[in-house]
């Protein structure tokens, strides 16, 4: 087993704890999904919000989905002038068996515009 990265990011259309979870929980299965992984593949996350972004944390949204014994972290993007409003990102780290350009990067909805050339 190898430890990798996986990159992935959504957008939000409105800052409200209910619609993040939504979209956490969308954007952590289907990470999840295309990666074949199971919670057990998990070492860590790393969450970060874009600063409009202040209704909850993405990461209680995937203590949710069961990753309680995964260390979880979130954090603020920085505030750069014309960057995308109402972004969760994630870098999550994961035993698998994969080499590097195997790996599936999730970028979905708006979150596309970051990553043209890794989004789905």
């Amino acid at each position: 087993m190898t430890v990798r990265a996986i990159r992935g990011a959504i957008s939000l259309d409105v800052d409200e704890r209910s619609h993040l979870h939504e979209r956490t929980r969308e954007l952590v299965a289907a990470l999840m999904e295309q990666n074949s992984l199971t919670t057990d593949d998990v070492i860590s996350a790393i969450f970060t919000v874009t600063p409009d972004i202040v209704s909850d944390f993405p990461a209680a949204a995937a203590r949710e989905m069961g990753f309680g014994a995964v260390p979880l972290m979130c954090a603020q993007e920085i505030p750069v002038p014309g960057a995308l409003p109402r972004i969760v990102r994630v870098m999550m780290h994961a035993e698998m068996n994969v080499p590097r350009d195997a790996v599936v990067h999730v970028y979905l909805r708006g979150a596309v515009a970051l990553r043209r050339d890794l989004a789905q």
